[in-house]
């Protein structure tokens, strides 16, 4: 049996104001469908198992969630250091001032209800041409596959530009080692892994030739994680 959702106030999930997108409330929907899986008819609750497809929020909710009895992620994606730090941390020296409006951003919101956005995307607007132009293969297969191929319709790249204000001060890699219970980690992040020394049952395993976003749907690459992943559970669970 097995259970997956939208984050709550995007795609078909309810909510609002839509694309809120702060890591509690993430962190929360795994808590949630952890509780919905649990009382569902004929599902064993001492053999819950979880998959992070980016991975930082289900990663988040092991370190605390005792429920789970085996934790594995595909392309662990630590979002709040990217937001905080910029793609290859190129955005340290405007930290301060991006958290500066995440929090007058919240202020507007507060006084006048004017929701401002950040990350807007015009997907009629997307051509081969200027995606083609994108230089790093993240986000370039990443356009495609979240902005054209792959698309919920009512996904977007947009947040709320105070979500910054929670999403700048989170990181998947705090406390970490809170993780007790078997861990997988195909392509993941190598320090996320370092870090996770409360349980010596645990593994990352690299999908060799593969991109981060190539490993969502290439089928010699995800064939190879699911191989991977039925290993896992049928040990673990």
């Amino acid at each position: 049996m097995t259970i997956t959702a939208d984050a709550a106030y995007q795609g078909a999930s309810e909510g609002q104001p839509r694309h809120t997108d702060k890591p509690q409330y993430r962190t929360e929907d795994i808590h949630g469908m952890a509780d919905f899986i649990s009382t569902y008819p004929g599902v064993d609750a001492n053999r819950l198992g979880a998959l992070g497809i980016c991975g930082g929020y289900t990663i988040n909710a092991a370190k605390s969630d005792k429920r789970f009895k085996a934790v594995a992620t595909l392309s662990m994606f630590n979002s709040g250091e990217v937001r905080r730090n910029g793609y290859m941390n190129t955005g340290l020296d405007t930290i301060a001032e991006r958290l500066k409006a995440a929090s007058d951003a919240r202020a507007k919101e507060i006084t006048t209800g004017e929701i401002s956005f950040a990350g807007t995307v015009d997907f009629d607007a997307l051509t081969d041409e200027s995606i083609a132009k994108i230089t790093t293969d993240l986000y370039r297969e990443g356009m495609l596959y979240y902005g054209r191929t792959h698309r919920h319709p009512n996904s977007t790249f947009t947040y709320t530009a105070s979500s910054l204000m929670d999403l700048m001060t989170w990181d998947a890699r705090d406390q970490v080692e809170l993780i007790n219970v078997p861990l997988l980690m195909m392509a993941g992040e190598k320090a996320v892994f370092a870090k996770a020394t409360g349980t010596k049952d645990k593994e990352l395993f690299k999908i060799p030739g593969a991109t981060h976003i190539q490993t969502y749907y290439v089928p010699e690459y995800v064939n190879q994680a699911v191989d991977k992943l039925k290993a896992f559970f049928g040990r673990t669970l």
